[in-house]
């Protein structure tokens, strides 16, 4: 497990980075330059789950032209380079699932 994860919560908003192999690029047509690059997913925590064990994942949800992206990092995973904590909202509700239905 790793033990260099900063303290996230559901309203920060974060920088995920994570790992892609050359043979999922390679699947996606990309020339195979390099062994691996590096991917940032930065978006809002709308949900955190399974605590602080092995299996513990967060939420990231951001809006990509007038479209809703979620997707679901596991905390541990070797793929995750590093999570960086870009702002810090106050919340009162530990899942912000509501936010998928927001008018904006």
């Amino acid at each position: 497990m790793k033990k260099d994860l900063p303290d996230v919560r559901p309203g920060d908003t974060v920088r995920v980075y994570q790992k892609i192999p050359a043979s999922a690029l390679a699947k996606a047509g990309k020339k195979e330059g390099d062994k691996e690059r590096t991917q940032m997913f930065e978006g809002l925590i709308i949900a955190r789950k399974h605590g602080r064990e092995a299996g513990a994942t967060i939420t990231v949800r951001r809006v990509v032209l007038g479209v809703g992206v979620e997707r679901i990092f596991p905390l541990h995973s070797p793929n995750i380079e590093k999570i960086e904590i870009v702002r810090r909202e106050k919340v009162r509700r530990a899942k912000l699932y509501y936010l998928r239905s927001a008018k904006r």
